[in-house]
């Protein structure tokens, strides 16, 4: 592709200053220097641990004929289109977009704290109901028809998702929905993209070691729907959350559809809702019409999320009966809420990815109408990540559990046993095991008949982080191998509760 085509809408758009003014024949894009190969845009971005800048005269080396950076880095190696701009970050993704220049007709993305990959699998799952071919984004990678990849991010790098879309649309796919994390969001990794339309789930404590204060985490949040989703498009709103009208406000003054979804209130209003042996029967009401669903998912939140994507199936153009009807048919997504097995004593165990104070409290609260006996919970926090929730999340924990065991998360590079002292002192009644797999060993002994087990914070992660390192480590795998242990007997799993 040439550089003229390549940068026909960006250099207009952003003011981007090109030095010499050449145009000549790009075979790539990338802000890793590792990966130029000759032709390339090598992408100067500043970040955490490193400065691309720093990376320029190796990239060149390896053959990049033009460098994108910020004004202050501009070399003048005479064989190189220098593209200047004050945050290249910014116009990275654009430039991406174009070079790749595919996308599936309708893309979705739910933004949150908690709550984006179960709305994303589920809105995936209706689609694929309606008989769409659809993909989703996330967590869990890139997940569509005969195709899966790991990403190892929550949103995607601009290169590996515009990679991904082109992909897609090679498959068939026309319809994907994202996950987009606030990470991802101030990175401006998801700029670039046409979103038809986007959700807001809630806004919690979360990732403020990244962000500093709440305001700017939620900064990051709304860019979603104040500055990449063009005018017009439609916004899903969590009616409950406190912050909504925030929210709706700068929807409303984009220009966007707003469809709210709540319990006290909503276009789509969850009026009732109760558990079941195989999950929940909830009671919606959308428009002058009742749905009455038979939602195969544990845990009351799930209903919310599960209605939160039928708002963005319905933003994306989808019918709203058939949206509802494809609830009933909903699978549980990796490492949320998912039934681990049951104890020889009939108590059950589930593992969710709960690791925020809210995500901790909405889980517990989830499970306590399932509980006959006693609740456990298994329980630990990240290092190198936000101090401030460790407390919290003991005296949460202390306060809906009967049993609280803390134990290791990703302590990373942060000395695990500080952690465990940090989340103990606001639930000294608990019992420390600092090994992970000891914890869930110990929990599972004390099982009885009637009690529930929960294994929070990990989810579907597939390894534990300990200083450098990173050890092969599954919760649900755990769980399962303990479980063996006890007795031969015991349910591997994928049992209603």
């Amino acid at each position: 592709m040439r550089l003229s085509e390549l940068l026909k809408e960006t250099r207009t758009k952003f003011a981007l200053e090109i030095t010499p003014d050449a145009d000549l024949e790009v075979s790539g894009i990338t802000a890793d220097s590792r990966k130029v190969q000759p032709g390339f845009i090598f992408v100067a971005l500043p970040g955490l641990k490193y400065n691309g800048a720093d990376f320029i005269e190796a990239a060149i080396a390896k053959g990049a004929v033009a460098v994108l950076c910020a004004p202050t880095e501009k070399g003048s190696h005479p064989s190189v289109v220098w593209l200047t701009h004050d945050t290249p970050g910014r116009v990275f993704p654009h430039i991406v977009a174009s070079y790749f220049r595919r996308q599936p007709n309708r893309v979705a993305a739910v933004t949150g704290t908690n709550g984006k990959t179960s709305v994303a699998s589920f809105t995936r799952q209706i689609w694929d109901h309606l008989g769409l071919k659809a993909a989703s984004v996330g967590t869990l990678g890139v997940v569509g028809p005969d195709y899966h990849r790991e990403t190892g991010l929550t949103t995607p790098d601009p290169v590996t998702l515009h990679k991904a879309m082109s992909d897609l649309c090679d498959l068939g796919v026309d319809h994907v929905v994202f996950e987009a994390s606030s990470h991802g969001l101030a990175q401006y990794r998801l700029d670039g993209m046409h979103i038809s339309a986007g959700a807001f789930t809630n806004l919690t404590r979360d990732h403020y070691d990244y962000h500093g204060s709440e305001e700017n985490y939620l900064y990051a949040k709304t860019r979603l729907f104040g500055e990449i989703m063009k005018p017009g498009s439609t916004a899903v709103l969590n009616a409950d959350c406190p912050i909504m009208r925030d929210v709706e406000d700068i929807c409303w003054a984009r220009g966007h559809k707003v469809i709210t979804v709540g319990q006290y209130d909503g276009d789509i209003r969850l009026l009732s809702q109760r558990s079941t042996p195989n999950g929940q029967e909830i009671t919606v009401s959308y428009g002058a019409r009742l749905y009455d669903i038979d939602l195969p998912l544990v845990g009351s939140f799930q209903a919310m999320n599960a209605l939160m994507a039928v708002g963005l199936v319905i933003g994306c153009g989808g019918e709203a009966d058939q949206a509802f009807k494809a609830l009933s048919c909903l699978r549980p997504v990796r490492g949320r809420m998912e039934n681990a097995g049951r104890h020889p004593s009939g108590a059950r165990i589930y593992v969710d990815y709960a690791h925020t104070p809210d995500a901790l409290e909405t889980a517990l609260k989830a499970l306590q109408p399932h509980v006959r006996g006693r609740l456990s919970v298994v329980f630990g926090c990240g290092g190198d990540r936000d101090r401030g929730k460790r407390k919290p999340m003991g005296e949460i924990a202390a306060r809906l559990a009967d049993r609280v065991y803390v134990t290791d998360d990703n302590p990373r590079s942060e000395d695990a046993a500080a952690i465990r002292t940090e989340i103990m002192a606001g639930c000294p009644e608990a019992t420390e095991v600092g090994d992970r797999a000891q914890a869930i060993r110990r929990a599972l002994r004390d099982l009885e008949a009637g009690d529930i087990l929960l294994v929070a914070g990990k989810g579907h992660e597939r390894g534990q982080v300990i200083a450098n390192k990173v050890i092969d480590f599954d919760d649900v795998s755990e769980v399962r191998t303990a479980l063996a242990e006890l007795s031969p007997s015991a349910s591997p799993g994928g049992e209603t509760p």
